[in-house]
């Protein structure tokens, strides 16, 4: 975690589709002139020895270099074989990045963006990428871009779930450029043609709500949005509210111990948090670390878009008695990454441990079942900004705080 080191950092699932990109998919269609008879030596050595892999890689540079007529840009060569190398593990969330997407990755998660402005995850189960949520007066949420749209083609190339990566980098591009997106929504498609621009991005956003009920709505967990969470607790505190609503739908997750941090200003100080399991099955438990500074109800909003360090937090909270739980189930992502920064400004995200709620509650491709289930109407889907009237999960949370 961040604490253990400055290069090591916990992401979830959601990728903050909101950098640069100029280039486009190209299929090729390959026409052999003739098959030659001799072989070209390898050898795939056994499973605990590189000797194998070496000898082939450079067999294999020398035949592109005596033969192919194109230019050999072994920089990119050798990026693209080590892409090959992490994704024949087929972790969707282990995964090698080159130095350029690293920085992306780096500014995206100190808040510096350029882009449309939207965050977005892969349906496993459909095998669609699917938009969480467009970010709040992003060039995504002014074109009409809703939660729950399916993204099926970028600049006419289509996409599928397990594309989220190459998708990804398709959509970025430099800050005045424009992406075209085809849409599946309710049946229908849809068209959108976005002007990336720079996208200014507040994790926590809060009002105060009839009873004196107190309102935070986390979009994410990155940047300092701890702090930020904290400073506008106590500014809602000033305003004299006695209960608190904690909105975590549509929060794809971000760095673990930030969602911690959070954690710990409502539970008591030596209370377990959160238990990681990693590959030995080693168990590591995170406790609570200062005393709270909430001391009231809480009601947190949960839905199936809820993943990762969204579910740490809802978990820590249900499983201490500090917070109902109201909504649908969480999405089920139960399992942590820790991204490292190599020495030559790439990066390894690598899939460490799994996560047990304080109960030794399993989530991964679980969830997290609320205390209180309310479905949002399919009407108030649809809305881009849905209001608080129309939202029958937040008038629940309403209601059971003013019992």
């Amino acid at each position: 975690m961040e604490s253990k080191s400055a290069q090591r950092i916990y992401k979830t699932i959601m990728l903050i589709i909101i950098v640069i990109i100029t280039t486009s998919l190209i299929t090729a269609f390959a026409t052999y002139q003739y098959l030659r008879n001799n072989v070209l030596a390898i050898r795939k050595g056994n499973n605990t020895s590189f000797e194998g892999l070496e000898y082939t890689l450079s067999q294999f540079r020398t035949e592109l270099e005596n033969k192919y007529i194109g230019e050999i840009n072994d920089e990119e060569l050798i990026d693209g074989a080590l892409k090959g190398y992490v994704n024949a593990l087929g972790d969707p969330y282990t995964t090698y990045y080159t130095k350029e997407e690293m920085k992306e990755i780096m500014e995206e998660t100190n808040g510096n963006f350029v882009g449309i402005g939207i965050y977005m995850t892969e349906n496993i189960k459909e095998n669609v990428i699917m938009v969480i949520k467009p970010i709040e007066n992003s060039p995504a949420e002014k074109a009409g871009i809703l939660p729950g749209d399916i993204i099926t083609k970028i600049n006419d190339v289509e996409y599928t779930g397990d594309k989220l990566e190459e998708a990804s980098n398709k959509i970025r591009g430099e800050e005045g450029t424009k992406v075209k997106l085809e849409i599946y929504r309710n049946g229908e498609t849809k068209e959108f043609e976005i002007t990336r621009k720079k996208v200014v991005i507040s994790h926590i956003t809060t009002k105060v709500l009839e009873d004196n009920i107190g309102y935070i709505a986390i979009s994410d967990f990155d940047g300092d949005c701890a702090n930020e969470f904290k400073t506008k607790y106590k500014e809602l505190e000033k305003k004299g509210i006695t209960k608190l609503i904690i909105d975590i739908r549509n929060n794809g997750g971000g760095i673990v111990d930030k969602s911690l941090e959070i954690a710990n200003t409502m539970i008591e100080k030596g209370s377990t948090l959160l238990i990681t399991k990693d590959k030995k099955n080693n168990e590591d438990i995170t406790k609570a670390t200062e005393n709270p500074i909430i001391n009231m109800p809480v009601v947190v909003l949960t839905n199936e878009y809820s993943a990762s360090a969204s579910e740490i937090l809802a978990g820590a909270l249900k499983d201490n008695n500090k917070a109902t739980l109201v909504g649908t189930k969480t999405y089920g992502k139960g399992i942590i990454q820790e991204l490292n920064k190599l020495s030559d400004g790439s990066g390894l995200k690598v899939t460490v441990s799994e996560y047990y709620t304080p109960n030794h509650t399993a989530i991964n491709k679980i969830g997290i079942t609320p205390d209180v289930e309310v479905e949002l109407s399919d009407e108030a889907k649809k809305q881009l900004n849905l209001e608080e009237k129309d939202d029958n999960q937040l008038q629940k949370a309403i209601e059971i705080l003013k019992k």
